[in-house]
């Protein structure tokens, strides 16, 4: 689970630093789906899945990459956020993208002294794209958000949760590359659906 941090080479749509971290900004991830444009700017990620309530920093390398963040920061930030299939390919198509991924709200634009634009992304709500749109040299898709399901109340449920909890607590403390500071972050959540996103976002298995 949390056995190791993910390691992943610095690039063009990349994890910049980790771990991931879930953030909170007091909406508690409950923007309507109405908040949303049906068409937004796409960005595919090379080496992550993005997870809704999930903050991560990438860099921004690639052209059509930069024109979708730029698109949509100008407008009202959100960007249709999804994972290629394979990293390596360069100038990824329709056929080279999953078709479920995660709104995700620009936080922050960074200029880095390397002349490279680090973007800091918050997960919102899941989608699945209907259809590609390509215009202006950039990817956009037309998505259609997915409802949130709410977790059960019941004791198993409850029992499952507390054990994941536990564990992970345990791997962090035994782990000398996990940072101490994980370990505050993951006893602090008290959302289910949160816990999972998080967790998810630090399993050391491929995308």
């Amino acid at each position: 689970m949390f056995d190791e941090l993910k390691s992943f080479p610095m690039g063009d749509e990349d994890i910049e630093f980790l771990p991931l971290l879930p953030f909170d900004d007091g909406e508690e991830g409950e923007s309507p789906p109405d908040a949303y444009n049906d068409i937004l700017p796409l960005l595919p990620l090379r080496n992550t899945v993005l997870f809704p309530e999930v903050v991560i920093p990438i860099t921004v390398g690639r052209e059509k990459s930069m024109r979708a963040v730029k698109a949509a920061n100008n407008a009202d930030k959100f960007i249709a956020v999804v994972a290629q299939k394979d990293a390596g390919v360069e100038n990824p198509t329709e056929a080279d993208l999953y078709r479920t991924g995660t709104i995700a709200r620009i936080v922050k634009m960074l200029k880095m002294p390397d002349s490279g634009t680090t973007v800091i992304l918050q997960g919102r709500k899941r989608f699945v794209i209907e259809e590609f749109i390509a215009e202006k040299g950039q990817l956009k898709a037309r998505i259609k958000v997915l409802p949130s399901v709410p977790p059960p109340k019941d004791n198993e449920f409850k029992a499952i949760i507390s054990t994941i909890k536990d564990l992970s607590g345990q791997i962090i403390s035994l782990s000398p590359n996990i940072p101490s500071e994980a370990g505050v972050v993951l006893r602090n959540i008290d959302k289910p659906d949160f816990l999972v996103h998080f967790i998810s976002s630090n399993l050391n298995i491929g995308i």
